[in-house]
């Protein structure tokens, strides 16, 4: 019965189109139970650290990572099939395929942060694709701007809504989670994404 009267309330989306074919589509609140799931997250997840190579030196990355492909391997927890399987009834058949695999980040406070990118490993290089993101945990700022420069648009993604990236979003813009000096709790973001697009 939740997830019949979560659906009734929240299944309005404002989408907004960004140019060159790219979209972002909002939901606030779309996950009925971000609560419980956000705890059990935190303590189910094989979270682990990564290092990168950058500028000549080798650095932490600022946050950390958990990898799942939920088609050929068990997922850490029934709750991402589940996520998967509303996101391809809602957006499936506008992508022209299935969500495939989940990555987790988890931003533990303020100082954890990713840089502006892409996500163009893979087919999102030269395809139009989809990246649906779902947050829980504390309200970050999710900031987009034009590929090569311009107005950047600084949304907060609060506990339990969904963000949809779509069309050239991917190739044309670039997105970050800047870091913040305000106190702040911990942030778990789930992006689901199609098979061979990173």
């Amino acid at each position: 019965m939740e997830l019949a009267v979560q659906g009734s309330l929240f299944e309005h989306a404002e989408r907004r189109p960004l140019g060159n074919g790219a979209w972002i589509e909002l939901r606030s609140g779309w996950l009925a139970d971000a609560d419980s799931l956000f705890e059990e997250l935190m303590d189910t997840i094989p979270w682990r650290a990564e290092q990168r190579e950058m500028y000549d030196r080798v650095v932490d990355v600022p946050r950390l990572v958990s990898f799942h492909n939920l088609v050929d391997e068990p997922a850490p927890h029934p709750r991402l099939k589940q996520i998967r399987r509303r996101l391809n009834d809602t957006y499936g058949r506008e992508l022209g395929e299935p969500f495939t695999t989940a990555g987790l980040c988890l931003y533990r406070d303020g100082d954890d942060s990713v840089a502006w990118h892409g996500d163009t490993i893979g087919r999102s290089r030269t395809r139009d694709t989809m990246v649906a993101i779902v947050s829980l945990g504390a309200t970050r700022v999710f900031a987009l701007r034009p590929r090569g420069g311009g107005h950047a648009l600084r949304l907060q993604q609060q506990h339990g809504d969904l963000l949809v990236m779509g069309g050239s979003c991917q190739r044309t813009w670039e997105h970050s989670v800047p870091k913040t000096s305000r106190l702040i709790g911990p942030r778990i973001s789930i992006q689901f994404r199609p098979h061979n697009v990173r």
